[in-house]
């Protein structure tokens, strides 16, 4: 097979038609082929791909690919090149989600690999930013050269080799400095582990706090580069009623799921149809 190829030029003019039109973008995140072919059916504008969602679709939490388990970005090319970016028609991009801290690897063979195969996109996932600041990890993590700075030039990088550049910063400090320092094109607000289903995180932020804070950053970077796409992700958005509360509460472009329309679609199907299967009766 051949994947399709879209340049920068074509993805951002894709998206800020869509946004000019005024119809909210729509990413997602998935780790599995069938996930993407699916998505992209529905309407996706971009699949976002990271070893975090293998992992989720094998059963774990999407937090696990903070755990010292497995090769993050062998996982990622793996899992984009061989199960995600084969599945689909090229009507969504690829956005890939590289841990920039990988101390085996030299980003630009990564940034030049994930373009041989057809990616175009990237994002900074997994980030040190998920560990709180005042955190023994964060300390020790920071200490030990894992870092922002890291992930920083890792997105700059990216830029000067025309890639379409995204970040996913947790919280406003951190949203501040990445765009101040690396000028993405593309920023979402991550509010937190999506809650729900059967490994979801118990999050304390209801989706008014979510809209809420999103809002406030969304505010803080646009002073900064007036032209950033704006996606809203996590912690109660989970359904397509708090997809809509979000839109209409915020000055976002979009929403970018991950669990929302992969790990919890799919608990919720198969439990229901394995269930009635299961509960199946001889009539004599």
């Amino acid at each position: 097979m051949i994947v399709k190829r879209n340049t920068k030029e074509e993805i951002l003019e894709r998206l800020w038609n869509k946004i000019n039109k005024k119809k909210p973008l729509f990413f997602a995140s998935c780790g599995t082929g069938l996930v993407a072919k699916l998505l992209e059916k529905a309407g996706v504008d971009c699949i976002n791909t990271f070893h975090g969602g293998r992992l989720r679709s094998n059963g774990m939490g999407s937090m696990s690919m903070l755990w010292p388990i497995l090769d993050a970005n062998k996982q990622l090319l793996e899992s984009t090149e061989h199960d995600i970016i084969t599945a689909i028609k090229g009507d969504a991009f690829i956005c890939a989600c590289v841990n920039a801290n990988d101390p085996l690897r030299d980003m630009m063979v990564i940034i030049e690999k994930l373009k041989s195969i057809g990616v175009m996109s990237i994002c900074n996932i997994p980030s040190i930013g998920d560990y709180d600041k005042d955190s023994h990890i964060y300390q020790v993590l920071t200490q030990s050269g894992i870092t922002l700075e890291n992930e920083i030039e890792m997105l700059k990088l990216a830029k000067e080799m025309g890639m379409v550049t995204a970040t996913m910063p947790y919280n406003l400090e951190d949203s501040i400095k990445i765009v101040e320092e690396s000028k993405p094109d593309i920023f979402c607000f991550h509010a937190g582990t999506t809650k729900g289903g059967l490994i979801g995180f118990d999050t304390p932020y209801t989706i008014e706090d979510t809209a809420e804070r999103s809002e406030e950053t969304f505010k803080a970077v646009k002073e900064i580069k007036s032209d950033l796409i704006l996606m809203a992700h996590g912690a109660s958005l989970v359904t397509p009623n708090d997809g809509q509360y979000i839109l209409d509460n915020t000055s976002t472009h979009g929403v970018w799921t991950g669990s929302a329309t992969e790990r919890i679609p799919i608990e919720n199907a198969i439990l229901d149809i394995a269930g009635k299967f299961a509960n199946l009766k001889f009539s004599k």
